[in-house]
């Protein structure tokens, strides 16, 4: 029997994950300025043009690599939420994970080291709060629809806890030994996290 036709929205997500698919593991080996886009676009089985096409040139296609890599943390960490006892246990153990994230190597070269050359501060930060700041503001409503959390507008406080986050993700990607970077900012931040919360044990 012949094959089905595939549609052209069909053939045009093939070609857009054929091309995340081939640069992602690339601008990770890599980094981003290592890669041109001719070696992506032959790893990928396709033109130049169709990169162009979908995704206007390589800090484009780059975007949309960071964009997958942030979505797949995102729900592992959702993962983790749910297996909580607790709302403030399941913060405590996705904060945890986060952290182990932060020394992957995948994620030191594409989200805390190109990211920001490459798409610049205010894009990365706009990508960071498009994923992570829903999520801690969802973590923060169940601490506190448990009656964990002390007084405080949850929305300014989802930022603040973001940006420590953020900034100890930095801190473990580009430290010496970021395993022992990771063990002293999980301390700090659990010291910072817990002055929120009441009646913890």
């Amino acid at each position: 029997m012949p094959t089905p036709r595939r549609s052209q929205t069909e053939r045009s997500q093939s070609t857009q994950t054929a091309l995340i698919a081939a640069a992602r593991p690339l601008f990770a080996e890599q980094g981003y300025a290592a890669v041109p886009a001719d070696e992506i676009v032959r790893a990928a089985g396709v033109t130049r043009g169709a990169l162009y096409h979908h995704f206007g040139d390589k800090q484009g296609l780059f975007r949309a690599v960071v964009e997958q890599l942030e979505t797949e943390i995102t729900d592992e960490l959702k993962v983790v939420l749910r297996a909580g006892e607790d709302p403030w246990t399941a913060a405590l153990a996705a904060l945890t994970r986060f952290l182990d994230v932060c020394v992957r190597p995948e994620v030191v070269q594409i989200s805390f080291t190109d990211a920001l050359a490459v798409l610049g501060w205010q894009e990365w930060r706009a990508i960071e709060q498009r994923y992570g700041l829903g999520l801690i503001t969802e973590v923060l409503e169940a601490v506190a629809a448990d009656g964990k959390l002390i007084p405080a507008p949850i929305p300014e406080l989802a930022q603040l806890v973001m940006t420590a986050c953020g900034e100890a993700a930095l801190m473990i990607a580009h430290a010496e030994d970021p395993e022992a970077a990771k063990a002293r900012c999980l301390q700090a931040l659990v010291a910072l996290l817990s002055g929120l919360v009441k009646d913890r044990v």
